[in-house]
């Protein structure tokens, strides 16, 4: 076939598709789309953009989640159009597909709506925001910190979280211990990961005293990511949290800061009920590799559950090879 004729076919079967996005039936419409799907180039991607402004919800709704496959400018307006649309699927399909971005050139197209009014589209902005990474999300980002809409607060601190600018640091940790919403908390104590210091040390200790579990595990995580050596009598005492999720994120950091002084209730922990919690206490000192624990894992190679089995024999070999 020659190259013009090669042409010819695909603008023909453009056309016809094209006709069929038209029909009066959305039915005939929305199958378009599903079929567009399947054979979908580039050069079919236009068609697909117009289909976002379709009259049926149904047809922006396939249109909505087809375009994840074509990024382009004209695609990213269109999207950022359905944020506001009367169907609530289409709206989050069109937040979903815009989170799913990952040319850094959309941020361009992003930013100026990642001021707007409305919660819905402000928290789908930012969370594509944060996927792309971009310097220029930052003031965006600041400014959302101070939101009413704990939705967007939330949006806003992963975006931070993402860019890692130390200026930020200040005003999450300011969230992390008195925002009145326990996600924005909650996300606030995961995002100061990126501290490069002990600076964070106060908010993050007191969030590991916070009135929700959720925050208390997360502070927990985040403490040992930072291997701040300061929080293991903190830590140890997290090991008697009310909620085992929590002692196990604290068992967990408390092998990462290789606390010899968390030896002795790790193997308490070694003994509880729940095998996730004697499993992570088993590989904590492993990592400790204090040989005081080893009378201990050695008797625990009986445990009833394989995993937390697996994971003695792990610590017990660390313990004896210093490694």
């Amino acid at each position: 076939m020659s190259a013009v004729n090669h042409h010819y076919q695909e603008s023909h079967e453009i056309r016809q598709f094209r006709e069929r996005l038209r029909d009066a039936d959305s039915a005939v419409r929305r199958i378009a789309v599903l079929d567009l799907i399947d054979v979908a180039g580039d050069e079919h991607a236009s068609l697909l953009v117009e289909t976002l402004k379709d009259a049926a919800a149904d047809v922006r709704l396939e249109a909505a989640r087809a375009l994840e496959a074509f990024e382009s400018p004209a695609s990213v307006i269109g999207l950022i159009g359905l944020l506001t649309d009367d169907d609530s699927k289409v709206r989050e399909a069109a937040a979903h597909t815009l989170s799913e971005l990952k040319d850094p050139a959309s941020a361009a197209i992003l930013l100026p709506h990642a001021s707007d009014e409305r919660s819905f589209v402000r928290v789908a902005v930012l969370r594509a925001l944060r996927e792309l990474r971009t310097p220029e999300s930052l003031e965006p980002a600041l400014s959302a910190l101070m939101h009413a809409d704990a939705a967007v607060r939330r949006e806003a601190i992963s975006v931070l979280g993402y860019l890692k600018q130390i200026r930020a640091l200040a005003p999450i940790m300011q969230l992390a211990t008195s925002d009145p919403d326990p996600e924005v908390r909650r996300a606030a104590s995961g995002a100061l990961g990126f501290a490069i210091d002990d600076s964070v040390l106060p908010a993050l200790l007191t969030t590991l005293h916070d009135a929700a579990w959720q925050v208390r595990e997360e502070a927990a995580t985040t403490l040992g990511k930072l291997r701040l050596a300061a929080a293991a009598d903190e830590l140890i005492k997290a090991l008697e949290d009310p909620y085992w999720q929590v002692r196990l994120r604290a068992a967990r950091s408390l092998g990462r800061l290789r606390s010899t002084a968390a030896v002795t209730p790790l193997l308490q922990t070694l003994q509880h009920e729940i095998s996730n919690l004697r499993k992570e206490a088993a590989l904590s000192l492993g990592e400790i590799r204090h040989t005081a624990a080893l009378p201990s894992l050695l008797a625990a190679e009986q445990d009833p559950d394989p995993e937390v089995r697996k994971a003695v024999r792990l610590a017990i070999e660390q313990i004896r090879s210093g490694t």
